[in-house]
């Protein structure tokens, strides 16, 4: 940015919590453009909390203040306008979408390789950030989402590649190279695509949920959780990330429902943890079936499933885990998908269209685990590697 902008520049303040994923992407953001800002952590500081809801109307982080304007979430189209973006007419080798543990470990195959390589995403982490405890990765006995894929990018900023935290809408084949389109107008063209952009949670799909999603329901405890501190919260689901996030949140809220729609499904490991938790209170065979409020979520109504019987529930919070769909929006019948819309690849992580290539969750490969991302990161990034050499 010129030093003329940056003289002018209005006071910037960006209210986050230490776990949320958007919080970094925006903080990144500013850091890249060389902008100023203040840097205020609302899950240490409740009273910094109640000064970002009023700013704000949001019971959800990231909310970035600029002068008089107030920004909530990372809204990358409205950073680049007052903050400006790089525009670039390079070819890339390997263009990387998605930026979770798959995402990450093939940029760091197409570095070593010596690839040009660029991974856009919207945020560094995916889906793993929102773990509270991973117990499955070798190397740690335990450790946390958040940990882990701080580590893994400290290693991948080390390389020569590119991080573009931006979102993208569209791709499509022009000639031998791949037209990549994001939400804040840029284009980035490659000779190749490794597609790894991975899920996105589900909602409840109730009426009026739209208005309560940031004023009380969340599908992110690890960004969110901390604003509830000494609250009341309900949690939907009855896997690992419903429990796991179940348990944190009870050393957080002073009163949790676990609400479950069957009945529970999570590794023994979790069991006991949960089971000595006096102030969880679980719903089993229940499903929400209405949201209550006014500007914030007040209540929720669950109903039992067999009998139909209905009980209203004051919360102050509602987290969300009941799984994800595969994040396919953008590739609008580029490649194949299968009955789910995953992305359809054969042992080497080639897709039905070539030149690209998809690793991680948003595949039909089973397990959807961090080190088997990893491994399928990986996978693509050679077989990119090998796509790029024959071009040549």
């Amino acid at each position: 940015m010129r030093p003329d902008i940056l003289a002018n520049m209005p006071e910037v303040r960006v209210y986050s919590t230490k776990g949320c994923q958007y919080c970094r992407m925006v903080k990144a953001f500013l850091d890249r453009q060389r902008v100023a800002y203040e840097n205020i952590d609302v899950g240490a500081d409740p009273g910094k909390a109640e000064e970002m809801v009023e700013l704000s109307g949001q019971f959800a982080v990231p909310v970035t203040v600029v002068g008089d304007e107030v920004i909530v979430g990372y809204d990358a189209r409205r950073l680049n306008e007052l903050f400006g973006s790089e525009k670039r007419g390079d070819v890339y080798d390997v263009i990387i979408i998605g930026g979770g543990p798959a995402g990450l470990t093939a940029g760091m195959y197409v570095a070593r390789k010596n690839l040009r390589g660029i991974l856009l995403t919207e945020n560094i982490g995916g889906q793993a950030t929102e773990s509270w405890a991973i117990e499955n990765y070798m190397g740690y006995r335990m450790v946390t989402g958040q940990e882990l894929i701080t580590k893994f990018e400290e290693q991948v900023r080390e390389l020569h590649l590119h991080i573009e935290l931006d979102s993208v809408v569209a791709i499509k084949k022009e000639n031998n190279l791949f037209r990549v389109d994001t939400v804040s107008e840029q284009t980035f063209s490659g000779r190749s695509v490794i597609l790894c952009s991975g899920v996105r949670p589900r909602w409840l799909g109730l009426e009026d949920e739209e208005k309560f999603i940031g004023h009380g329901e969340s599908v992110c405890s690890t960004c969110d959780g901390p604003l509830f501190r000494n609250k009341v919260v309900a949690i939907v689901g009855g896997g690992n990330y419903a429990l796991t996030t179940a348990i944190e949140m009870s050393d957080i809220a002073r009163q949790v429902y676990l609400i479950v729609r069957s009945s529970i499904k999570c590794d023994d490991v979790y069991l006991k943890p949960y089971q000595e938790k006096e102030n969880i209170t679980t719903y089993r065979n229940y499903v929400v079936s209405a949201l209550h409020g006014d500007q914030f979520l007040e209540a929720i109504t669950i109903r039992e499933r067999d009998t139909g019987e209905e009980i209203e529930l004051p919360v102050d919070g509602l987290f969300l885990s009941i799984g994800h769909e595969p994040n396919t929006g953008f590739l609008d019948g580029l490649v194949e998908l299968n009955e789910t819309g995953q992305v359809v690849v054969d042992n080497n992580c080639h897709t039905s269209e070539p030149g690209i290539f998809a690793a991680g969750d948003i595949t039909n490969i089973n397990s959807n685990q961090v080190i088997i991302a990893c491994g399928e990161g990986a996978k693509a990034a050679l077989e990119a590697y090998s796509y790029v050499l024959k071009q040549e």
